[in-house]
């Protein structure tokens, strides 16, 4: 693991043009470009082609998460603009919960104009379908990371949270846009088959599909699959350490049901990540499995991925199949229909892959973990493919174009 640690940052570098920064998203999602990888080729097409080369009867696992209005403003009597950005429910913590109360509840979040806002309450008043909300935002305490306990409360109790936020927050497009998000945010920021409501961050792989490349896949006889992971803000945190062993990955909660995980264990072909945050989910299952494999008994609410256990733990004798079989078995004997936990998971060159066979993605930010991520999967073929990318003019990050890779 020390190894790993000491993996140097300033190496997963490149020099990104502003230009090549996509502000916007293509019209058509489908059109966008995309660069293929395959066992070290590499080749270009257009993304509504991609599954012509996605080998028959394998697995696309998607992210379903949903990105809410996370960003709210408030003013106070003196005209100062405060921001307050959710990053995650902590009372009720869950995420269904916090979104359907009625009166308030409280949240993680970062607040911009911090020293603007001593101990007041503050407070707007909302017109939501004709009706009149008196919305209020009050510091509870200090978490880490500058990050704060805000209690969120409302005098009408036919509005839920979620219908409060979605009817007075802001769509939180990526900062190095460096714009305000616009109308046009509100439906290009999700994919098309975005449901379950809680990201702050799009899981951008996605937002290339369209009906069309669906049936193009159900054509081809493609097992498309769904989990849950709600994106943080962590994930456009910059790695500010020399070393990644300086980083503090972020936390992100997911949810799998027990049929996809008995399916999973019988499923035998490729199985293809769409996007970091499947990929994320998916390796975290496989340490998960080995957890209920290494201690049958352990407290479902134990089942978490730490940032360095794969290192730590690399269980490279159990097998994929084996990791899930034993996961199934878990779940059906504790009756739980799903599996809900989080994962703080590192993906770095050096790190064994042990679900994934390929992933589709997008072109990310120099220095980041997304990268190191990228580079694990492909080694130092990832320097190549940037290169051939920037000098094929595709367009980069969250509104980019894509990139399919694929082993074996």
């Amino acid at each position: 693991m020390n190894k790993v640690q000491h993996i140097s940052i300033l190496d997963y570098t490149y020099s990104l043009p502003t230009e090549q920064i996509a502000s916007y998203a293509l019209q058509d999602r489908d059109q966008s470009r995309l660069l293929i990888w395959k066992n070290g080729v590499i080749s270009d097409d257009h993304f509504f082609n991609l599954p012509n080369f996605l080998p028959v009867e394998s697995m696309l696992v998607f992210n379903n998460t949903r990105v809410i209005r996370a960003r709210l403003f408030f003013r106070k009597q003196t005209g100062a603009k405060i921001e307050i950005f959710c990053l995650e429910p902590l009372t009720p913590a869950d995420y269904a919960l916090s979104f359907s109360q009625t009166d308030h509840c409280r949240w993680k979040c970062i607040v911009g104009n911090l020293k603007k806002w001593r101990d007041e309450i503050l407070e707007q008043s909302i017109i939501i379908a004709g009706k009149q909300v008196n919305f209020k935002a009050e510091k509870i305490r200090p978490l880490q990371n500058n990050s704060f306990e805000i209690e969120f409360s409302w005098d009408n109790p036919e509005f839920s949270f979620a219908e409060l936020i979605e009817g007075t927050g802001n769509i939180p497009i990526p900062p190095y846009l460096n714009r305000e998000s616009e109308e046009v945010d509100l439906s290009s920021y999700q994919t098309v088959y975005s449901k379950i409501k809680g990201s702050v961050a799009a899981p951008t792989a996605g937002l290339h599909f369209t009906p069309e490349v669906f049936d193009a896949l159900a054509k081809k006889k493609i097992n498309c699959e769904e989990v849950t992971l709600h994106v943080g803000a962590g994930t456009f945190q910059p790695v500010k350490s020399d070393t990644i062993g300086g980083h503090d990955m972020h936390s992100e909660h997911f949810i799998l049901s027990r049929e996809l995980i008995d399916r999973m264990a019988k499923f035998n072909g490729k199985i293809i990540a769409v996007g970091t945050t499947s990929v994320r989910t998916l390796e975290s299952l496989y340490f998960i499995g080995c957890k209920v494999i290494k201690n049958p008994q352990i407290n479902p609410e134990s089942l978490h991925v730490g940032q360095w256990d794969p290192y730590q733990e690399p269980a490279s004798s159990i097998s994929r199949n084996e990791a899930f079989n034993s996961l199934s078995a878990y779940l059906h004997h504790h009756r739980l229909a799903a599996l809900t936990s989080s994962t703080q998971i590192i993906i770095v060159p050096g790190y064994e892959f042990k679900v994934i066979s390929g992933m589709v993605t997008n072109f990310h930010q120099p220095q980041s973990t997304l990268l190191l991520l990228i580079a694990a999967f492909l080694g130092d073929d990832w320097k190549r493919i940037y290169k051939h990318a920037l000098s094929h003019n595709y367009r980069f990050l969250s509104y980019g174009d894509s990139n399919f890779y694929l082993k074996g």
